[in-house]
């Protein structure tokens, strides 16, 4: 019965997936406004991508070598993806995600780095948030300014409301202990 019940759960999600790329496909022309959302996005490396840089993309981008687009809303997998601007959601895989605007969701590659504020999830070797809310869980963890939890090798913020977990953990705005081994906190 539960193998059924994955079964259809798999054809399902095929079914919905294909309906949505058919749909995108379909819904743009390929010309669009600065700044228009747009449902897919495949790279082989910027500029030899089927949507230009300056859109957004609101479902899939799927980035062979390296995309750059304004934001990604959704599903953004690649060997390097690159967001320009904006507010990118959802799940960020791949090998090197570099997002200069703000990131709400999950970013699971080896190299994870975003500018402006970050909520979520950053897991890799090396993690980099400028600020905001978050659990990094890497091999090098660093923020200039975070809330959350840091947990990896070696941790690094200016600032911080939260616990970091590491062989090596620095706080360099704590007035008192800000360079502690295994546990450095600051409420």
């Amino acid at each position: 019965m539960i193998h059924e019940e994955e079964s259809i759960m798999r054809t399902s999600l095929i079914i919905i997936l294909a309906a949505a790329l058919v749909a995108g496909l379909f819904a743009a022309d390929g010309v669009s406004a600065q700044g228009e959302d747009l449902p897919l996005q495949l790279a082989l490396f910027n500029p030899a991508q089927v949507r230009p840089e300056d859109t957004s993309i609101f479902l899939l981008r799927v980035n062979l070598i390296y995309g750059k687009n304004v934001s990604v809303k959704g599903l953004d997998i690649g060997i390097a993806n690159h967001c320009t601007g904006g507010v990118s959601k959802g799940l960020q895989w791949g090998i090197v995600g570099f997002v200069e605007g703000d990131f709400i969701g999950w970013q699971d590659q080896f190299v994870n780095m975003t500018g402006g504020t970050f909520t979520g999830f950053q897991s890799g070797f090396y993690n980099d948030i400028d600020n905001g809310e978050a659990f990094q869980l890497g091999v090098i963890n660093r923020a200039r300014k975070m809330s959350g939890l840091q947990f990896g090798l070696v941790n690094y913020t200016e600032s911080m409301y939260g616990l970091q977990i590491g062989l090596i953990n620095f706080i360099t705005g704590k007035e008192k202990l800000p360079i502690l081994p295994i546990v450095n906190w600051s409420f």
